[in-house]
């Protein structure tokens, strides 16, 4: 299973703030209202620290003078606090509410954007369900920390200072009994982000395994049917959720420790600074309205204090989502225009100065030699494989002339699908270099190059789409029906017509409602259905069986002899298509030839040969 190689420095060592500010590019759009929305919550907040000011003018004043007309104003002054403090708290969240939603969206369609663009390489390291974590958990907590504890960590801290403000005011001596436990807690804050961030970012990475084994299970529900692991797939998923669980209660000790601590000393210093308070009224050193006064705003800060451990937690946890986030925007995209990421990458060619610059005339006038498809020198070792391992294709050299047809043919695991991968350059070619009809493939942007090359994988993919839909993937925007039409004839995938919608029916995901032979011919003329001047085969006959097969082999030959085509093939049959024969053995091409000369003139070959002629006759 792939999984997520990004290296990451230590949670606990990386600063939260410096992590998420840079969210700032993406907020700027909305800040505005972001900020509007911060400014009315702190003034919604210290409205409520108002409300203790009138408790001590009511209490010193007409509850004192025995004044009902008083009482009933000072209760009439709390109403409309009360109602403003509540009104500009709902405004607030009205405020927030749509901007943030849509941030959200706009992050993750960037995401969804920057995934196509990056090369298979990145896919092949990183697991599906750790990209799924990031595009929704991970965002979704980015929108509840900006719409929440981003804004009441300045709202709280306002909040607190004012409040703090205005107890030393009023007693000074109560005031530093209330402030005692500051040091304690601002201790314990330090050390629960410190400690919370490593387990916040662990959580973060379960889940994303926890999503890629659901994902996993349900692509290859049929698998675990048919060899009977449900037992053993629910045991695997068991054991990830208990290691979440596991995780989340390292989460909850945590909050239940400095909750423990913040909630504990502030209510023994506002019992402490009750007691010395109760005791100076006794004195007549202090009014019963400023002691009331003073003990409503301190119990008005229990809110902001109590807080501050879930407010972190949250912050900890949107600093990792961050990171996480940022982890795969980081990754180096594919150039979309010119040039390559090796030392293959060339400037591009001279244009054509005569009157006609067709793509064929071009091709018409180039030596026999340059025209077609060549590899010249090429080299290719996967970027993560140690340098001194031994490149996987060494000085492949090999000429596929224009209009011919070459079976590329190796044992297992000697290259041939990663030699194919590098025409349409889903890999970069280590050294050397790649020319269609004389020009390098790195002096093409992507685009034009990959509409000049057609694919076909030996491992069909399908999407959740109509079957047309699925089959003019592979044609420009203007192809419709009679290119559709042909397309189906040339793979024998006529069987789209009998569907209960014809070709407009879905398929399902992954195409799994069809047959692996279905979804193989469908993906086939997916790939001639664009009539491209390159097409590049991976076995793509290996799921039919051999009456089908025939039939689609003699469809292809008339599309052959009208395109340049690199087949990889396993069959005897198979390589029968093709005009010459190319072997590829330990990462080289050793011999060149048509089958028959092959066979008579490579024993590696004979033997692949032979083994296969021996399956064909079996079935």
């Amino acid at each position: 299973m792939p999984t997520t190689c990004a290296t990451t420095q230590d949670p606990a060592d990386r600063s939260a703030v410096r992590t998420l500010l840079r969210l700032w590019p993406h907020v700027r759009p909305v800040r505005v209202r972001l900020f509007t929305a911060a400014f009315v919550a702190v003034v919604a907040s210290c409205l409520g620290l108002v409300i203790p000011l009138v408790l001590k003018w009511m209490v010193d004043g007409p509850v004192a003078d025995r004044d009902p007309g008083g009482v009933w104003l000072g209760a009439l002054y709390l109403l409309l606090l009360g109602v403003a403090e509540a009104g500009l708290f709902g405004l607030r969240r009205w405020l927030v509410a749509r901007p943030l939603s849509h941030v959200e969206a706009e992050m993750r369609a960037e995401l969804y954007r920057h995934l196509q663009r990056l090369p298979v390489a990145f896919h092949d390291r990183w697991a599906s369900g750790q990209l799924l974590s990031r595009a929704t958990t991970d965002l979704m907590l980015l929108r509840m920390f900006l719409a929440f504890p981003l804004t009441f960590l300045l709202v709280n801290g306002v909040t607190i200072l004012v409040g703090v403000t205005i107890m030393l005011l009023q007693d000074w001596t109560l005031g530093l009994v209330i402030l005692g436990p500051a040091l304690p807690v601002m201790w314990t804050c330090v050390v629960f982000e410190r400690k919370y961030a490593t387990v916040a970012r662990r959580a973060q990475d379960q889940v994303g395994d926890l999503t890629t084994l659901v994902e996993e299970s349900v692509l290859g529900i049929r698998i675990i049917k048919g060899f009977g692991r449900h037992r053993s797939q629910a045991r695997a998923f068991r054991e990830l959720s208990r290691t979440l669980r596991g995780t989340e209660m390292r989460k909850a000790r945590l909050l239940a420790a400095i909750w423990g601590v913040i909630v504990t000393l502030p209510e023994l210093a506002i019992g402490s600074a009750l007691v010395l308070g109760v005791v100076q009224v006794a004195d007549g050193e202090l009014s019963a309205g400023t002691l009331v006064a003073f003990l409503s705003t301190a119990l008005a800060l229990r809110w902001p204090v109590d807080s501050i451990g879930f407010l972190l937690a949250m912050t900890q946890e949107a600093a990792t989502a961050t990171e996480r986030y940022f982890e795969v925007m980081d990754a180096e995209p594919e150039e979309p225009g010119v040039g390559g990421a090796g030392p293959a990458a060339k400037a591009p060619a001279r244009p054509d100065t005569t009157p006609d610059r067709s793509p064929l005339a071009v091709r018409d006038r180039l030596p026999e030699a340059a025209r077609g498809l060549r590899f010249e020198g090429v080299r290719f070792r996967y970027p993560d494989a140690p340098p001194d391992s031994a490149p996987v294709l060494d000085l492949i050299d090999l000429h596929v002339r224009p209009g011919e047809s070459m079976a590329l043919v190796g044992a297992t695991g000697s290259g041939k699908t990663t030699l194919t991968a590098l025409v349409p350059r889903l890999h970069e070619v280590t050294s050397g270099r790649i020319t269609l009809d004389g020009r390098d493939i790195t002096a093409m942007s992507r685009e034009e190059l990959r509409s000049k090359v057609a694919v076909a994988f030996e491992e069909p993919t399908l999407f959740s789409a109509s079957v047309g839909e699925n089959v003019l993937m592979g044609a420009g925007p203007e192809a419709g029906a009679p290119e559709l039409g042909r397309a189906l004839a040339v793979a024998q995938a006529e069987f789209a017509h009998a569907l209960p919608q014809g070709t407009d029916t879905r398929v399902g995901e992954q195409g799994l409602s069809l047959s692996g032979g279905q979804r193989q011919r469908l993906a086939l003329a997916r790939a001639v259905v664009g009539r491209p001047p390159f097409l590049v085969l991976d076995d793509p006959l290996s799921a039919l069986d051999v009456h089908t097969e025939a039939a689609v082999e003699a469809a292809l030959r008339q599309v052959l002899a009208d395109t340049t085509a690199l087949i990889v093939a396993h069959r005897p049959s198979t390589v029968l298509l093709a005009d010459r024969v190319a072997l590829l053995s330990g990462g080289r091409i050793t011999a060149v030839g048509t089958h028959h000369e092959l066979l008579r003139g490579s024993a590696e070959y004979a033997h692949l040969m032979s083994g296969e002629s021996e399956r064909e006759d079996a079935r």
